[in-house]
Parts: structure tokens; C-alpha cells; sequence
């Protein structure tokens, strides 16, 4: 992902939902119970871990039993100091009080959750460290671990990891923004590893991608009791030794078997707060509802049809709709390259409003560049009195149509259906559609001459964009 261009919008739960979604976490419910059970006896070593003699007792507060309960102890201790629940008092005596964190817990929403972020941080630290079963060879005589022994790039893994949950955020919130289908680990694994222009994976990608899969199973198990994601580990059957024979039989197209994984709401809130600390622009449907209608319209340009209709029904439930419909129609006018794609979105801004809103489009319908969609707006309503539009007010809406499709969607195949379909309906479009005055004339027809899958019409569409330069110097 490049930092220079906006994410998808996401759509976040309520603070107060997220909120009460964190306290419940075992990352953050263990972290705070430690804390407010820790007390003048309580005693930590010199890297403020609790120390050995406790941990019984710290697990068995927080319910842990088997041989990890100490282990789980000893981390929900450490998430609590460094999210500041608990403080060390004298560091020579180990000894610890509450800290002033603990107090933001039955704060408001948005303390909690700055709690849990700063917990979060932690346990993503953790999770990009491998399980080194060789760390203890690694450590010099000075106690420091040479890690170029191991073969392992801390800063690599970090950044890998980052990745991932970068791409799962995209995937989460990307098109239509519901993020409820979890997604398969190989494809989050191969979309880090295989390259956009490789065909067919290599073995040695294969390998890469079987490799980072396992790490990733890890590392998802890991993150779940943060409430990060939702995951369905790897199948145990998988890992086992191929001269085993399976307990039981197996489906090997069953790709659930391979690990699923999802991001929570609190998920999608954290990793956006770690994205926009990152320096990315990742915006949130419901921002611009106090804007301006140009604000709006400029805003969702960007967005998939979903996130721009949910934003956009935010918009027009803080108005009144005849209003609505006029500061629309104000900012939709424009010659410039964004013209044509805020003309799409206050068109469908539009669809969404009654007849209260008629007054407003019946004052362009002598607009050159809104009387099109005024038109449209009516008819679909069944309204009176209705003009007809002329053959080049329809060319110029023509025109204007697709290159609001083309901004919002690129070659899309939507958009050569589209294509295809105004070439066969009018047999001398192309003979009429340069010498419309739109500025993006001769754009439109270049995307014709690409998408038209018939070279003699394609080349009718290239000829024709060249004579729209010429007419128009463009």
C-alpha cells in the first residue's frame, strides 16, 4: 500500500460497542484484573515481570489452568504494565502500584479504547517474533542474542506481518465495506508473496507461500484474544506427517481447512488507528455528513457505490430535501476532471429523495450541464411537463455518463457492456459524439476505441477521438 493515496472508507462500530468489545477481551479483561489485584506484596524482577513464586497465583485469579497457564499469567502481566494499568514503584525492590491507566478503564469509550491500542501494540510486537526453538543457543556470552545466528530480520517480520493486516483491512473494507466473509490464509499469505504479473506461481513461490501460511497460523492465534480478528485455525490433519493416516477422512477441497481469518469491528477500528499513525489517509463513511454538498460529492468520488450511498443517506437524513437537492445541483456543476463523476454521485444522491425535491431539479432544466439528469430525475417520477431533451443535450449526458464511469471504475467490464451496448443502439454515434463540446470528449471516445471488442468500430472510436482533438485543440 502506498501511504500517498486514500484507503477505502470503513464503517465503524459506535465507540460505546467498540468499547464494551475490548473490555471483554482476554487481552485487556486479564491485563486489568492483574492490575487491580496487584498490591504491596506483589514483586517483579528487574525487566518488570512478575516474579516466578506468583504467577501460580496470577493464573489461578485469572482461571488458567495446564501447562501455559503460567506463561499466559506472565504475558497478561506484561500487556498490563505496558499499557500503563500497572506501575513500578522502586525498580531495586520490585515492587508496583496501580497506574493511572487503570482509571481510563471505567472512563469514557474513547479511554478505554486508547488503553486497548496501547495493549494491542504489544501483543502485535509478540506476535511478529518466531517460535525460536534454537533462541537459547543464540545468546552470547554477554547475555545479548545474535540474531544473525537465526537468520531472522526482526524488522522484516514486523514489516511482513504489517502487511498482511494491511491487505486484510483493504479486503475488509474495501468494495462494498461489510468485511463479514472472512478471507482464506493462503490468499492473504500469496498476496504478499506472488506477484501481480506471475501467472503461475513458481514452486519456490509455493514454498514462500506454504512457509509464510504456517507462520501466519501463529500469529493469527496469537492475535484472537486481542479481538483483533476472528480465526479459524489451520487443520491439525495438515501438519501431521504424510505417513500418517488421517483420523478420519478429509475433504481436500474444503479451503477452510487452510485457516480463516477476519477482522473484528474492533479490528477494523485498531488497525485504521495504526494506519493513520502510519501516515495513511483512511477515511470513515459518516465524515463528511456535516460537510458541504461539494465536500460530499468530491469525497465519494473515491468510494465503491456502497460506502458512497451509505455516506451520502448520513448527508440527507441532516437535511431537508428540497434544500438538499439545490446545494447538490450547486456543486455537481463544473468543467474540470472531477465534473463528471460528481455529477454521477449528486445523480445518485438524487435517487435517493422524493418529490419534495422536484422544485429544485425543475430550476436547471435549462442547465447545459445538470438539465440531462434534471430530465432523467422526472421522467423516473412520472412527473408533468417534462421538455425533451435535444439530440445534443443527449450526447453531452452521453458523454458525460461515461466519463463519470470511467473515473469511477477504469476499464471496467460494467463499463465495456456499456460501451458495447451505445455503439450497437446508435449506428452513427461516433459520426455525432466528437463534435460534442464536453471536455472530456476525445477522453470518452479513447476509452471506447480500447474497450470495443470490434476492431472496426474500435477504430471508428479512435478516429472519431482524434477529430474531437483536432476540433477542440485538446
Amino acid at each position: 500500500m502506498s501511504d500517498s493515496s486514500p484507503l477505502p472508507p470503513a464503517r465503524l462500530h459506535p465507540e460505546a460497542e467498540l468499547a464494551r468489545a475490548a473490555l471483554s477481551t482476554p487481552l485487556l479483561s486479564r491485563a486489568a484484573r492483574l492490575a487491580r489485584w496487584a498490591g504491596p506484596d506483589t514483586r517483579v524482577d528487574a525487566g518488570g515481570t512478575l516474579v516466578e513464586e506468583q504467577l501460580p497465583a496470577a493464573a489461578a485469579l485469572l482461571g488458567l489452568t495446564g501447562d501455559d497457564a503460567a506463561a499466559y499469567a506472565s504475558e497478561a502481566w506484561r500487556v498490563a504494565v505496558d499499557a500503563g494499568l500497572v506501575e513500578i514503584v522502586d525498580e531495586e525492590a520490585g515492587t508496583v502500584r496501580a497506574g493511572e491507566n487503570l482509571a481510563l478503564l471505567t472512563g469514557s469509550p474513547r479511554d478505554v479504547l486508547a488503553v486497548w491500542l496501547t495493549a494491542l501494540e504489544t501483543v502485535l510486537a509478540d506476535a511478529a517474533v518466531p517460535d525460536l526453538d534454537d533462541l537459547a543457543d543464540a545468546v552470547d556470552d554477554s547475555g545479548r542474542v545474535d540474531f544473525a545466528s537465526l537468520d531472522w530480520d526482526p524488522q522484516a517480520d514486523a514489516d511482513f506481518l504489517d502487511g498482511v493486516l494491511g491487505n486484510l483491512y483493504l479486503l475488509t473494507v474495501g468494495e462494498d465495506g461489510a468485511g463479514e466473509s472472512p478471507v482464506p490464509l493462503p490468499a492473504l499469505a500469496a498476496s504478499m508473496l506472488v506477484p501481480d504479473d506471475m501467472g503461475e506461481p513458481t514452486n519456490d513461490v509455493l514454498e514462500q507461500v506454504s512457509d509464510a501460511m504456517m507462520r501466519l497460523d501463529d500469529q493469527f492465534r496469537a492475535l484472537e484474544p486481542a479481538g483483533l480478528v476472528a480465526y479459524q485455525p489451520v487443520d491439525e490433519a495438515l501438519m501431521a506427517d504424510a505417513d500418517e493416516e488421517p483420523a478420519a477422512p478429509v475433504d481436500d477441497t474444503d479451503v477452510s481447512r487452510y485457516g480463516m481469518v477476519r477482522l473484528t469491528p474492533l479490528g477494523v477500528y485498531g488497525l485504521r488507528a495504526r494506519l493513520l499513525e502510519a501516515g495513511f489517509e483512511a477515511p470513515v463513511v459518516g465524515e463528511l455528513a456535516d460537510k458541504g454538498a461539494d465536500a460530499l460529492l468530491d469525497g465519494t468520488a473515491r468510494f465503491g457505490q456502497p460506502a458512497a450511498r451509505a455516506e451520502t443517506e448520513l448527508w440527507l437524513a441532516r437535511r431537508e430535501p428540497l434544500a438538499a437537492a439545490r446545494e447538490l445541483l450547486a456543486a455537481a456543476r463544473g468543467a474540470d476532471a472531477g465534473g463528471p463523476l460528481r455529477r454521477l454521485r449528486c445523480q445518485q444522491a438524487l435517487s435517493l429523495l422524493g418529490t419534495e425535491a422536484e422544485p429544485a431539479l425543475r430550476e436547471v432544466l435549462d442547465d447545459p450541464e445538470l438539465g440531462g439528469l434534471a430530465r432523467v430525475w422526472l421522467s423516473e417520477r412520472g412527473a408533468a411537463g417534462v421538455p425533451a431533451p435535444s439530440q445534443e443535450l443527449v450526447f453531452w449526458l452521453t458523454v458525460d455518463t461515461l466519463a463519470a464511469q470511467l473515473a469511477a471504475e477504469g476499464n471496467s467490464e460494467e463499463l465495456r457492456a456499456l460501451v458495447e451496448g451505445l455503439a450497437a443502439q446508435h449506428s452513427g454515434f461516433f459520426a455525432a459524439a466528437w463534435r460534442v463540446d464536453h471536455p472530456a470528449t476525445a477522453q470518452v471516445l479513447d476509452a471506447m476505441g480500447r474497450l470495443h471488442p470490434d476492431k472496426k468500430v474500435a477504430k471508428e472510436a479512435r478516429k472519431a477521438a482524434f477529430k474531437a482533438r483536432s476540433h477542440y485543440g485538446g
